[in-house]
């Protein structure tokens, strides 16, 4: 990622003489199309066969959960489950109850079918504040990103949000990053393999608190992934959890999907990860007793006293090519540079140039700004639609 700096002055030579200071300033890598945020669109959504997989809901109103049977114009019908359902009761609390085939049953032979706006959705199930990601795990992305070590891991900790909260802005550098999570079930020992059930996630990163806080001598150490990507609102889920019958087989062929303002920015098939779930659990695993610095205190990935991840914790499997950032843009190498040569010594070169790409980003306006809306729809899987406030 910022390797370049070991040549640094040869860089700011040679940057000065191709394209002149402020040539490239970073406002032509990339534009994001403006429109008004507009409410959860109306989208239709394939729901995969109850023989493959069972989908759930709840509703904002009352928390009731139904079985998505159909996924049309924003428009969700399925089976209500109140009547076998325990007080307190969510999805993940009755599969662990009943099991898989009872579920399938029960819904196959019911007839309370109720319909429901997409917009009175609530967060599908009870999920913890504490997850495990993993970066860079798709090549195209990693590539834009300039990181080159592969793979690596890092906590996240913020509670998810809903699929049509919003995100604030403030004085963020924005940007957004589709992500198919695994959520455990129950206790997980990690190197027992994925199983759980799966939601569309959001991670929403601030790019400005990532580059202040890396390490850029070695990226992949994850090192101020967890300050970037953790702030309130941070984590919005679809608007539908999914247990599949065979995790690997249903998750294999998912194309995740992601447009800001209508325009589509990112696009792949899950199966061009890196590392698949079950290798992500397995480093995890290996790195149990690792910590992150997080403002004044530590950030572990979560394990319980058994070496166990936590039931309803997320595993964030990484996004592919298409966020906003793409890397130190040539014109920051060239002031932060110049700007320590001329006797900012008293900061270190690297942060003068990272000083001097977040200063470029802001004022470029290519990180998403109040106004924008940004969707994710995924077949199987559900929809987000997040307006940026």
């Amino acid at each position: 990622m910022l390797r370049i700096f070991i040549v640094v002055c040869a860089a700011i030579l040679a940057a000065i003489t191709m394209i002149g200071l402020g040539a490239f300033d970073g406002s032509t890598k990339l534009k994001i199309a403006k429109i008004t945020a507009s409410p959860l669109q109306p989208v239709s959504v394939t729901i995969a066969p109850r023989s493959k997989a069972l989908t759930f809901a709840r509703l904002k109103l009352d928390s009731r959960t139904i079985a998505v049977n159909d996924y049309q114009a924003g428009l969700i019908s399925g089976v209500s489950l109140d009547t076998i359902m325990q007080p307190g009761e969510d999805a993940i609390a009755l599969f662990n109850r009943l099991g898989y085939d009872a579920v399938e049953a029960f819904v196959d032979h019911a007839t309370n079918i109720i319909h429901v706006d997409a917009s009175d959705l609530d967060i599908p199930v009870q999920l913890l504040n504490r997850h495990i990601a993993v970066g860079t795990n798709y090549r195209k992305h990693a590539q834009e990103a300039e990181v080159e070590g592969g793979p690596f891991l890092f906590p996240k900790y913020v509670q998810p949000t809903s699929a049509n909260a919003p995100i604030a802005a403030g004085a963020a550098l924005l940007d957004v990053e589709v992500e198919m999570c695994l959520v455990t079930l129950q206790p997980l020992l990690p190197r027992s393999g994925a199983r759980g059930g799966l939601i569309l996630c959001n991670d929403v990163t601030d790019r400005a608190a990532l580059l202040r806080h890396i390490n850029p001598d070695n990226p992949e150490s994850g090192v101020g992934f967890t300050t970037g990507k953790s702030a309130p609102g941070f984590l919005p889920v679809g608007n539908v959890f999914v247990v599949p019958r065979d995790i690997r087989a249903f998750s294999h062929d998912l194309t995740l999907q992601l447009s800001v303002n209508g325009v589509e920015r990112q696009r792949s098939v899950v199966s061009n990860w890196i590392w698949d779930m079950d290798r992500v659990l397995s480093e995890a695993a290996s790195q149990r007793g690792a910590s992150w610095v997080y403002g004044k205190t530590t950030a572990r990935l979560p394990f319980d006293a058994d070496g166990m991840v936590p039931a309803r914790t997320l595993i964030l499997s990484g996004t592919p090519a298409g966020t906003i950032f793409r890397g130190i843009y040539p014109s920051a190498i060239v002031r932060g540079g110049l700007t320590w040569l001329a006797g900012g010594w008293d900061i270190p070169l690297k942060q003068r140039i990272i000083a001097s790409q977040i200063a470029i980003s802001q004022a470029s306006g290519t990180y998403l700004r109040p106004g924008d809306m940004v969707s994710i729809t995924v077949d199987q899987m559900g929809a987000l639609a997040n307006p940026v406030e």
